[in-house]
């Protein structure tokens, strides 16, 4: 599916914009996910859309040629439909870093929520597609970050039961598997604030602890 939500960009116009830059960058590194990815930095930018982690992108990728292909309250089927429709058609990077899936546990009139397994197997189809599309490259897959202020938040448990599932597809496939759920919550459960605010997206020190974690795998 092309577009379902609304949020702080124009959908359509950063989809034509990922088609007219993505050759001219002609990147090492592609990002894929959804409004966690979309706000950290790097190109394409999207007029009205946040950048809240310009210093740890610099730290994480340095001079490296980087496509930013998160799109703000994208769900799996819009990642499925983005890349099928030629956001990276003619690309051979060496890396992909997939962090998609939470906003599938929340329903809307647009969308109903999807189960765990239901995300995860949009997961491994984006996963599938990559591989057709981009056979050497390789992929990194992010545990679904936290979300929820409290240990007891429904999102929690959700999120746990995909990663869980997320790790097993990684490892069936062989590629890194990386959740860093444990950075973003204190010894209480709860979630840092200074790293999130906002309990969804991270702040800069939270997109600092992203990029750590990046470039210790990709060197």
């Amino acid at each position: 599916m092309p577009k379902l939500e609304e949020d702080c960009y124009d959908w359509w116009q950063r989809h034509e914009a990922v088609l007219a830059a993505k050759e001219k960058i002609d990147p090492e590194i592609v990002l894929i996910g959804d409004s966690i990815t979309h706000y950290w930095g790097g190109e394409p930018k999207s007029p009205g859309a946040p950048r809240r982690g310009l210093g740890s992108w610099a730290y994480a990728f340095g001079d490296k040629k980087v496509l930013n292909l998160g799109f703000g309250w994208d769900r799996t089927q819009n990642v499925l439909w983005r890349l099928n429709n030629g956001e990276i058609d003619g690309l051979k990077p060496k890396w992909f870093v997939v962090n998609i899936g939470t906003n599938n546990s929340t329903g809307t009139k647009n969308a109903r929520e999807n189960t765990p397994a239901e995300t995860a197997a949009g997961v491994e189809a984006i996963l599938t597609l990559l591989k057709e599309k981009s056979p050497d490259s390789k992929v990194i897959l992010m545990g679904v970050f936290p979300r929820g202020a409290k240990a007891k938040d429904p999102a929690r448990a959700y999120i746990s039961s995909l990663n869980g599932l997320l790790a097993k597809i990684a490892e069936s496939r062989q590629i890194t598997f990386i959740d860093l759920r444990d950075k973003f919550i204190d010894a209480d459960g709860k979630l840092r604030s200074e790293l999130m605010a906002d309990v969804v997206h991270p702040d800069e020190r939270g997109y600092a602890i992203w990029a750590e974690a990046l470039k210790a795998e990709i060197k």
